[in-house]
């Protein structure tokens, strides 16, 4: 397996500076530096993640390339957005399910930022068909659902699942389902919090491991739900 001996303290320290310094100019002075101290680092902890990966599912891809790969861009998209600050805060990254075209596939996720280190995965804003088919399956397997989401060990690790929800009950669902609290999430995700101090240490690439591990479950169902393979 590839060596990964911990995010170096420069890691995190850039992305402190960045915070203070989020413009064009500063980054453009500071590009080296990113790419020593970020992509570096990030990409080495991609290529360490992929043979534990591989264990869990073959369905799922750790690209260890800056660009193109499974580490996400420092550029924010503010087109539509009052926040014009450019550039991210926080470094992450989605080992996505193959057959997947961005973010918005099945996918196992890292996010690093100062001050806050969580790692998880799930099915995060999926499209409106796909939405409706993670309901259904929900709404058609609710013991199968329930032996996921309410097993101890799942709920002990992640304390359970998360996902931005709607007001009402979706339309075409029973407002009375057992389930309908997670029929109303618009997204399916669960994660645990870590810490920078984990995050220095080489035991992180198997702490990250050992969750994605926990989420298997979860992902079988939403990836059995949109006919794909685990």
């Amino acid at each position: 397996m590839t060596e990964f001996e911990g995010f170096p303290r420069s890691f995190f320290g850039f992305l402190r500076t960045l915070a203070a310094n989020n413009e064009r100019a500063w980054f453009h002075a500071n590009k080296e530096r990113f790419a020593r101290d970020v992509q570096r680092p990030l990409s080495q902890f991609i290529a360490a993640m992929a043979p534990r990966l591989n264990e869990i599912s073959k369905a799922f891809i750790a690209d260890p390339r800056p660009n193109g790969g499974s580490m996400f861009r420092i550029h924010r998209d503010v087109r539509f957005s009052r926040d014009k600050r450019p550039y991210k805060e926080h470094a992450a990254c989605q080992f996505r399910h193959r057959s997947g075209r961005d973010v918005h596939a099945p996918g196992f996720y890292v996010h690093l930022a100062p001050g806050e280190v969580f790692f998880g995965g799930g099915l995060w804003m999926p499209d409106a068909d796909s939405l409706n088919r993670v309901r259904s399956r929900i709404a058609g397997k609710p013991a199968l659902w329930k032996k996921i989401v309410m097993d101890k060990g799942f709920l002990a690790h992640f304390g359970g699942i998360e996902g931005e929800s709607l007001m009402r009950p979706p339309r075409g669902f029973d407002a009375g389902h057992v389930f309908i609290a997670d029929l109303k999430r618009k997204s399916f995700v669960a994660t645990r919090r870590s810490s920078e101090r984990a995050a220095h240490s080489a035991e992180f690439v198997g702490q990250v491991a050992e969750s994605f591990r926990a989420l298997a479950p979860l992902m079988g169902f939403l990836c059995d739900a949109l006919d794909l393979a685990y």
